[in-house]
């Protein structure tokens, strides 16, 4: 995996749910957050992925969820991926309180399909390096 990247958040109160906890399904947010942040530092941006006939799937996601979460704590989401070979690819994610504690573990596996095929294309890391300005931001 590359080395990670990660961005700042802080909980707000309407993401909690009755207990006061960061409700599960905005863990899912934070992570599309930092990876579409990851991609605009690499120099990746939405629009140019669409244009190039590519876009971003989600292939399976797994949470691990290891210490609750409250409204204002201040958290790091990194985001790293990790390149094989073939059609897919994963991708680690660690959310993270400022004083280390781990929050939660994300792992998942993703592609990139083909828009006019609806297929999933083989070697997705040569299409993100060639549209990257910054490719090591993407382990690449």
């Amino acid at each position: 995996m590359s080395e990670p990247f990660s961005v700042p958040v802080t909980v707000r109160g309407y993401e909690t749910d009755v207990q006061g906890h960061l409700n599960q399904s905005v863990y899912l947010n934070y992570a599309e957050h930092a990876r579409w942040s990851l991609l605009r530092a690499a120099g990746i941006s939405q629009s140019a992925l669409i244009g190039s006939g590519v876009g971003p799937v989600a292939l399976e996601t797994t949470i691990r969820y290891k210490r609750e979460l409250l409204a204002g704590d201040e958290v790091e989401v990194t985001c790293a991926f990790a390149w094989g070979e073939g059609k897919t690819f994963r991708i680690g994610q660690t959310v993270r309180k400022t004083d280390g504690t781990v929050a939660a573990e994300i792992t998942a596996v993703g592609g990139l399909m083909d828009l006019k095929a609806r297929k999933l294309v083989t070697g997705p890391q040569e299409y993100f390096r060639k549209l990257a300005s910054e490719p090591g931001v993407l382990g690449l």
